[in-house]
């Protein structure tokens, strides 16, 4: 066989790799040792921060709660800059809360004479005076009954537009303000909101149903969020709060003499009741201003 060794008579050497010490290896194996601790670094997002970056970032987060706007707060029924029409609408609807309030002590005094029941349900729409009113005829006495009823109507409807107006503008965002007060409060507005939504138009005529769910101003609302109009919304509403104060007129004028004589029983005590709401009413405007200021300061 022929020699496979090289002609020069020495036996085949390994031949010898690429030079290590040529141009750029040298610099990437340099480059790879100065990376290895910032990568290091990164795979550990425990390591402590510096403290001078921690103070920056709080700087920072202050700044940006300082330069919130007044009006971004998720107190606000609204989610963007609030323009006129919120403004009023808001107002109108404090101005609500704040004379149903007041009107409390009025409704003790007028509700603990018969011949002031005529007044208290055409002033107040009163659908407890509405009822005694019922039965006070019954017994023989001769009231008026006919322009109460529907002046107590239109008192009893005067500021329902305000919820209408609240939905139109903010959608469901009352609601979510109500609600929002506490647990149970949130449970109940959840239940009355879904009973609004089955019943759409026909809940108008439920809205006055004596139950323990905000089902009224949930109702209201919702019909301004889905569009309905101003016109047929006033309509619905006068037709329904006339229906149940004839139903109540009619009730008491069925139940007659009892229901007089827990008037008789009620009448004796009217007036304190009437001074005892006057300073419930005064308390807690008191108290509620001083919370703000808390709150404030």
């Amino acid at each position: 066989m022929a020699d496979d060794r090289p002609e020069d008579g020495t036996r085949g050497e390994p031949v010898d790799g690429p030079d290590d010490s040529r141009p750029g290896q040298s610099d990437s194996v340099a480059d790879d040792l100065n990376s290895a601790p910032r990568r290091a670094e990164a795979s550990h997002p425990d390591v402590e921060a510096d403290p001078d970056d921690q103070q920056a970032g709080d700087r920072d987060s202050d700044k940006g709660d300082q330069e919130r706007e007044w009006w971004d707060d998720p107190g606000m029924p609204w989610k963007r800059k609030p323009t006129r029409s919120d403004i009023a609408c808001l107002a109108w609807i404090g101005f609500l809360g704040v004379f149903s309030l007041a009107m409390l002590p009025v409704r003790a005094w007028l509700l603990g004479a018969p011949e002031r029941l005529p007044w208290l349900v055409g002033l107040m729409g009163s659908r407890s005076g509405t009822t005694l009113l019922g039965s006070v005829i019954r017994v023989g006495d001769d009231l008026p009954y006919v322009w109460p009823i529907l002046l107590g109507t239109l008192m009893s409807i005067k500021l329902d537009w305000t919820y209408w107006w609240a939905g139109k503008l903010w959608g469901r965002g009352m609601i979510e303000i109500w609600a929002g007060q506490s647990k149970r409060a949130a449970r109940n507005y959840a239940r009355a909101e879904r009973w609004a939504n089955k019943l759409g138009w026909v809940g108008m005529f439920v809205a006055y149903v004596p139950i323990p769910l905000p089902l009224t101003a949930v109702i209201f609302v919702l019909a301004g969020a889905q569009g309905m109009s101003l016109k047929k919304f006033l309509a619905l509403d006068f037709a329904s709060c006339l229906t149940w104060l004839v139903g109540y007129f009619f009730f008491g004028f069925f139940v007659g003499e009892p229901a007089v004589k827990l008037l008789e029983f009620y009448a004796k005590f009217a007036n304190y009741v009437a001074v005892a709401l006057v300073v419930v009413v005064v308390g807690l405007s008191f108290w509620r201003s001083s919370k703000k200021q808390e709150q404030r300061g």
